[in-house]
């Protein structure tokens, strides 16, 4: 059984590949919710007085330079879809690191410099998974 933070680093891998800033990219739900689910357990309608709101923790400055100021007057306010919708365009303009910490644990982005081991895929008990365009050999009996 594979964690759920691996499986988004896999789905990163194949659907997103190696987001950087300014590239144009549709990233799949599943990776949202993992997000979500790390910035603020899941919450699209999170206000927790930190000056991030909504599922993906995203200061009002930001969704309005975003343009998600034409969906709604606070990412709290809208639904699950504008706030990725709006997501999509910080990542565009930020990259994965617009969510440092938990784009980190998720192995969106590498750790830090100078960092050492990080709670996300690779650093438990269980393998990293890595995408293959072989299938995996059959077991002799």
């Amino acid at each position: 059984m594979i964690r759920a933070g691996a499986a988004v680093a896999v789905v990163l891998a194949v659907v997103a590949g190696d987001v950087r800033a300014g590239a144009a990219t549709r990233v799949a739900d599943l990776v949202w919710d993992e997000l979500a689910d790390c910035e603020s357990g899941g919450d699209w309608h999170a206000d927790t007085g930190n000056g991030f709101y909504g599922g993906l923790q995203i200061r009002p400055t930001t969704w309005a330079e975003a343009g998600g100021l034409r969906l709604a007057d606070r990412p709290d306010h809208g639904s699950r879809r504008e706030q990725t919708t709006v997501g999509e365009e910080i990542l565009r303009q930020q990259g994965w690191e617009a969510w440092p910490t938990c784009a980190r644990e998720l192995g969106m982005i590498g750790p830090g410099p100078g960092a050492g081991p990080t709670s996300g895929p690779g650093s438990g008990s269980e393998p990293e998974l890595e995408p293959s365009s072989e299938p995996e050999p059959e077991p002799e009996p």
